[in-house]
């Protein structure tokens, strides 16, 4: 049945997976992921005399639930980010031990260039975001819930206000547009002047924080005793014909979606996630998951021109002030050339970098910048993996 669970949780960091299509479990294989790997997948043969609206689950009184229900219903319903990390949702609603969040931030600030998913959800499913904003308060004991939104979208902000009940301790905030204001370090200190120390999280601060399209699917899914098996998906760039945001169940292939999104002759590059911080796919038969943000199909107009790739650092420091987590790009990408990988770790703060890619724009010789330091942390999680 659509909707059934097909897997455990295999530990605290991990989560659920339901059926996203009524059919049979045909096999337990491997299938080629966005990044170009092959990973563990379930294949279900699609049913097509099976009733494809009904979706499995349990409604449930949501009223009563402790800390601890609402934390493992969110594990359960196999609810991650789906601002595009895909991180565990329940990990982030319960706090390490000796941390007190007191602010939950709702996360509408969606600044990568043409996607718009979190926007129509702020629109179309505000008392979603908001059930989900009172779960997760609930589960972290937080005084306040801040919802930010960037001020180039009044829809947003109007519809978050409706919803938002005058008596609970709810806050809409508008923020200036501005790239990359929609990662959480740079989100906590624009609204709350904190800043989250090097290598720490936002619960060192007092804050969690959620993506609004996250906390929509718990408050549609919690009070349903549903599981998370479809996602609102951007397709867009010049390379479709019908751009939009589809929902779409989780498995999909990108062929698939973007054939019915009208795939043109003129696409040259196909990117998963925005442009920024997106990847480009090296195959249309890879399966969309929960993190999938947007699909973009690009032209050759729309696209940088790297022919003049010259990999020679100029020291112009262009880098360097761009960076938002205040790093030296420049210095890092001459220690990855060198496989310095530990060094880029150890003495300049590597995994503070959340590749928002400011540093690949601005460079003058197009150095792939960001390319070298999710290489760079690849291999240093491999080497502490096989310590």
């Amino acid at each position: 049945m659509r909707g059934e669970p097909v897997a455990e949780a295999g530990g605290f960091v991990s989560t659920a997976m339901h059926a996203p299509v009524a059919g049979k479990v045909k096999s337990l294989d491997r299938a080629l992921n966005a990044r170009g790997e092959m990973a563990p997948a379930i294949v279900i043969e699609y049913d097509p005399d099976a009733d494809q609206e009904a979706v499995h689950g349990e409604p449930r009184d949501i009223t009563d639930m402790s800390p601890d229900d609402i934390v493992q219903a969110v594990q359960d319903a196999g609810i991650v980010g789906l601002g595009g990390a895909a991180f565990p949702t329940h990990v982030k609603m319960k706090p390490p031990e000796g941390k007190i969040v007191d602010t939950v931030i709702v996360n509408g600030c969606e600044c990568e260039p043409y996607l718009t998913t979190d926007f129509r959800v702020m629109v179309e499913h505000a008392k979603w975001i908001v059930e989900g904003a009172r779960l997760a308060r609930r589960a972290t004991s937080a005084d306040t819930i801040v919802i930010a939104i960037e001020n180039n979208k009044p829809e947003a902000i109007e519809a978050m206000m409706e919803a938002a009940p005058k008596d609970e301790p709810f806050v809409v905030r508008s923020l200036a547009t501005k790239y990359p204001q929609g990662a959480e370090k740079m989100l906590t200190r624009a609204l709350l002047k904190r800043d989250v120390p090097s290598g720490g999280l936002p619960s060192d601060v007092g804050v969690a924080c959620f993506n609004v399209a996250t906390l929509a699917q718990m408050g549609q899914l919690i009070p349903a005793g549903q599981g998370l098996i479809e996602r609102i998906i951007t397709v867009s760039g010049g390379g479709v014909s019908r751009p939009g945001n589809y929902m779409t169940p989780l498995g999909t292939s990108l062929r698939y979606l973007l054939e019915h999104a009208g795939l043109t002759e003129k696409a040259c590059a196909i990117v998963n996630g925005g442009p920024m911080m997106g990847a480009s796919m090296p195959s249309l038969d890879i399966p969309l998951t929960k993190g999938a943000t947007g699909v973009l199909a690009l032209t050759e107009e729309e696209m940088r021109d790297t022919s003049r790739q010259i990999f020679a650092c100029i020291r112009c420091a262009r880098c360097v002030d761009a960076c938002p987590m205040y790093l030296n790009p420049s210095m890092l990408g001459l220690l990855a050339r060198k496989e310095r990988y530990e060094d880029m770790a150890e003495h300049h703060h590597l995994n503070d970098c959340f590749e928002c890619g400011c540093c690949s724009y601005v460079c003058p010789s197009n150095i792939p910048l960001v390319h070298f330091f999710r290489l760079a942390k690849a291999v240093n999680r491999e080497r502490s993996a096989s310590k």
